[in-house]
């Protein structure tokens, strides 16, 4: 990028290091997504999790505002504290904000609903051996139905976090960041409808399309 570019394509404002690592393993795999490289990137965490960054992203990204071509503001509806407001609410209150605070059509806003672990569940073996399964014999689908944590008709659980956290304890395996990386790089999109993560491939394709050329790369 010459000196008179921002010095980031993107940058994202998350609320912990869990959603931190999941990003940069998402937005590390850029044809997978369907768009050019990102040559810069910094992924920030907002030290008061999902609630400030519901009520103060636009403060806390106001110093960068000179500094980023484009601005991500990712959180969970669950740890927002606002269980009663939708997803698109939410994201409209955030918007609202950063558009006010000189965002405005540089800026995105995606609440997954009703959190991050909602990205982790597909019929991927591939996640299934992140999470430690199969265990002792069991494949992870069929042992989530026999603890009541996933209904035969559904392709996730209706309480994501806590599936994980179970299936982690059962196989004995440390929940870490980088799980969450490990997660990402190797979770497959095909047929992923979660809308959350619709609309965030939807804002990278306009922002970043393939086709474009792009250096590798940079986290910060």
């Amino acid at each position: 990028m010459n000196a008179a570019a921002k010095q980031w394509e993107l940058l994202v404002l998350t609320a912990d290091k869990n959603a931190q690592s999941a990003l940069e393993g998402l937005l590390g795999r850029p044809q997978a997504l369907g768009i050019r490289p990102i040559q810069a990137l910094r992924i920030l965490v907002h030290p008061r999790r999902d609630p400030a960054v519901l009520r103060d992203s636009h403060n806390f990204l106001r110093p960068f505002l000179g500094q980023a071509r484009y601005c991500l503001v990712v959180f969970d509806r669950e740890g927002s504290g606002e269980r009663n407001r939708g997803r698109d609410e939410l994201e409209g209150i955030v918007q609202s904000n950063l558009d006010a605070n000189g965002w405005q059509g540089r800026s995105a806003v995606v609440v997954i609903d009703p959190e991050l672990e909602a990205w982790v569940w597909s019929d991927s073996p591939q996640a299934d051996a992140v999470l430690g399964w199969p265990c002792g014999g069991r494949q992870l689908r069929q042992w989530l139905m026999a603890c009541g944590l996933l209904q035969r008709e559904n392709t996730k659980p209706s309480r994501p976090k806590e599936a994980v956290e179970t299936a982690l304890r059962e196989s004995r395996t440390s929940r870490s960041s980088a799980l969450y990386k490990a997660l990402a790089v190797k979770m497959s999109f095909k047929g992923c409808t979660d809308a959350a993560f619709g609309k965030l491939r939807r804002c990278l394709a306009a922002w970043f399309p393939a086709g474009n050329k792009g250096a590798n790369t940079r986290i910060g």
